[in-house]
Parts: C-alpha cells; sequence; structure tokens
C-alpha cells in the first residue's frame, strides 16, 4: 500500500465522519471494514459518496448477479486488479459462473472479440456482457455491433445498469491499482493469496 491504512476502528473528528463510519460499516455487515474502506478513509466525504455509489450497484441494480460479478472480475483481470479479483471472483462462482470458466477468464488479459462467441463455458448474455465490459474498459469506445448485441438482450434499465456496473468497477480498479490496496495489485494473479 502507498499509503498507510486508516486505524481500524478508525478515529473520527466529529459526529458527522462518524456517520460516515457507520454507514460504510452497516454496509459492510458483519464483514469488518475492508482495505479499501480503511484507505477511502482518509477522506470521509469520499469515502461515504463511494459508499452510497457502489452500495447503490452492488445490492439495488437488477442485473442477475453471475453477470454483475463476471462483469467486474472481467475488469479486474484486464486492469490487473487482483485485489478485486480476489473479492469478487468467488461471488461469480456463487452466483453460478462454472470455476472453469472463471479460471479461464483469469488468463485472458486481450481482447476477447476475436474469439467470436467466447468458449462454450458462458452463456449469451454472460458473453455479451463480458464484450462489453471488455470495450468499455480497454478501449472507451463500445462498437456499434458490441453494443447491438447488448441492446438484444437486455431491457434499458438493466443496459444502464450494467454499463454503470463496468463504469463503476473501472473506477474502483483504478483506485486500487495506483494505491495498491491490499498489496495485490499487478502481481503474478497465481500469487499465494490472490485467488
Amino acid at each position: 500500500m502507498r499509503l498507510p491504512y486508516v486505524p481500524n476502528p478508525p478515529q473520527t473528528a466529529n459526529e458527522e465522519e462518524a456517520a460516515v463510519v457507520s454507514r460504510i460499516a452497516a454496509r459492510r455487515a458483519p464483514r469488518p471494514l475492508q482495505a479499501l474502506d480503511l484507505t477511502l478513509l482518509h477522506s470521509p466525504p469520499v469515502a461515504d459518496g463511494w459508499n452510497s455509489f457502489l452500495g447503490a450497484v452492488r445490492t439495488r441494480t437488477t442485473i442477475p448477479a453471475d453477470l454483475r460479478e463476471l462483469a467486474i472480475s472481467r475488469v479486474a483481470v484486464i486492469n490487473r486488479a487482483w485485489y478485486e479479483w480476489m473479492h469478487h471472483a468467488p461471488l461469480a462462482v456463487a452466483a453460478g459462473v462454472s470455476q472453469a470458466a472463471m479460471d479461464w477468464l483469469k488468463t485472458q488479459a486481450g481482447d476477447l472479440a476475436g474469439l467470436e462467441d467466447g468458449p462454450k463455458v458462458f452463456d449469451e448474455r454472460q458473453w455479451a456482457v463480458l464484450l462489453l465490459t471488455d470495450e468499455m474498459t480497454s478501449k472507451v469506445h463500445v462498437a456499434d455491433e458490441t453494443f447491438a448485441k447488448v441492446k438484444a438482450l437486455f431491457n434499458d434499465r438493466e443496459v444502464v445498469e450494467i454499463v454503470t456496473t463496468v463504469a463503476c468497477y473501472n473506477c474502483v480498479s483504478r483506485f486500487l491499482v495506483a494505491l495498491d490496496v491490499g498489496e495485490r495489485n499487478g502481481t503474478d494473479p497465481d500469487a499465494p493469496g490472490v485467488h
């Protein structure tokens, strides 16, 4: 980590900061505050906004968990945000994505578009989300053909939520990697503790 983590439990200067810590702890419960939280809390207003935004993306969208966690995990692979991978790949498996699919995805740092329909371990909706995630993360611009595939499979709300999830976790991964939160980023994904 390039900065020290704030102490845990965090020390607060006033009731407003204490309320921020309380909101973050409530969203994490029953788990403790994470390294990401203990980094963000250097700036309580940023941590509070982050908590609200990420909470909405993680828990209040209508997209299925398998698609959400696949998108997040794909962002992690492309950006070498292995701390992010470590937290979200198991959630993808818990949501029904096979371990074989996640093992394959972990090794695919390059563009998936050349693989056409993708390996048979992903269904059509999962593959469309992965292609969209690739283009948003690596190129920013999404090709009309890719967007048309996504639009044919999802309603307007789902499209907005998928795009928001990818955009949000690109923000997360860039924060994690820049500050080396969790001391796992940019390393070999098979290093101990990176699974």
